[in-house]
């Protein structure tokens, strides 16, 4: 957890990332969240990588999931993004997926 944030599935892409995310009650702003999220993942990446800011696009959006169905539905078009993009030919030969925690409606 970060900022009060749970974290549920996730795909890194080369320069953005879609993660499902859940609020606890004492949870920082999602902008917050995120801008720091970004911070602490740049600041590895680039040591790890010796990469130069800005790693990640600078701006975000967010989508309300109202339902499992909605949350499965989402999740199915997130996991198709390296496919789409001409990364790998299944979303399941894409190694930079998983899930954190498993979030429940």
């Amino acid at each position: 957890m970060f900022h009060g944030w749970s974290v549920g599935r996730y795909v890194i892409m080369p320069d953005h990332v879609h993660f499902f995310t859940r609020p606890e009650p004492d949870a920082k702003p999602l902008g917050a969240f995120v801008r720091d999220w970004k911070k602490w993942t740049s600041k590895g990446i680039g040591v790890a990588k010796t990469l130069t800011a800005p790693i990640w696009q600078p701006e975000f959006f967010d989508h309300v999931l109202r339902s499992a169905d909605s949350y499965a539905e989402k999740w199915d078009y997130v996991r198709q993004n390296p496919v789409r993009a001409g990364l790998v030919a299944t979303a399941g030969d894409w190694p930079f997926a998983g899930e954190c925690e498993r979030l429940s409606f």
